[in-house]
């Protein structure tokens, strides 16, 4: 079964992202721990694509699309921001971090413990990240 949204670049939005994940994920026989995982990973990476990809320009857009298989979950988010490859972010030295008193980029680290496999492509100005959790055996 497949579930789709559209949203505008704005950080607003996240909410109604949100909304739809709960609503989705709800319908499926999934732990109420592992729907609160899965909505952090994709509205994190929905959050940096608005702010980093987009610069909040609410005229662009991200598409997200739940592909519910027996053995797994899909997250395709797609959009036509400046591309970020999940794959390629290094993360950072958590001591350093702490000892700049840094706020922000965790939430990378956060979404790959979270997913079991990420894709990402980009081809002809649309970028396409894949989060891919699974769930049944």
């Amino acid at each position: 079964m497949q579930h789709k949204i559209q949203i505008a670049c704005r950080t607003t939005a996240l909410a109604d992202l949100r909304a739809f994940l709960q609503d989705t994920l709800e319908k499926l026989d999934i732990a109420a721990k592992d729907r609160h995982q899965v909505t952090l990973a994709v509205e994190e990476v929905c959050a940096n694509l608005i702010i980093h990809s987009h610069q909040c320009n609410e005229q662009n857009h991200i598409n997200l699309e739940v592909q519910d298989f027996p053995d797994k979950l899909v997250f395709e988010i797609k959009d036509k921001g400046q591309a970020f490859n999940l794959l390629d972010y290094e993360v950072p030295d958590l001591k350093k971090v702490i000892s700049e008193k840094r706020k922000g980029g965790l939430g990378i680290i956060l979404v790959k413990k979270i997913m079991d496999e990420i894709e990402f492509e980009s081809k002809q100005g649309t970028n396409i990240c894949r989060l891919i959790k699974r769930f049944r055996s």
